[in-house]
């Protein structure tokens, strides 16, 4: 199983003035649901942070961070047989991911992805 990025998940008051403070550094939009936004650097994709102003669509909690993995069942199975706590079940989510939530051992919510 190996990481694709890592992403702080922070939450504003206003994600539009996130994007233009974070746009003067050279971040650029490159996903934006409404209710979350991410901006990464053109010349390093996987540099990356979302901003969020309304709590997560599907989950019962905004997760800390997210981290795509390139195989999120194997995450799923390795996370559960270790008894960490799923925070929200592995699901299909209709924006294309497939993602679960985990805490970790200081109680940071994890939201761990893959692509579909």
């Amino acid at each position: 199983m190996g990481v694709r990025r890592v992403v702080p998940n922070v939450r504003v008051r206003d994600v539009g003035a996130s994007r233009e403070f974070y746009g003067r550094l050279g971040f650029e939009e490159v996903m934006n649901h409404g209710w979350i936004m991410t901006v990464a650097s053109p010349e390093v994709p996987t540099a990356q942070v979302s901003f969020y102003a309304e709590d997560d669509r599907t989950g019962p909690v905004s997760p800390d961070m997210s981290v795509e993995v390139d195989d999120v069942d194997a995450a799923y199975a390795a996370m559960l047989e270790a008894g960490m706590e799923i925070v929200h079940p592995l699901q299909d989510e209709e924006w294309g991911v497939r993602r679960f939530f985990v805490r970790d051992p200081d109680g940071r919510v994890v939201n761990v992805l893959g692509h579909r």
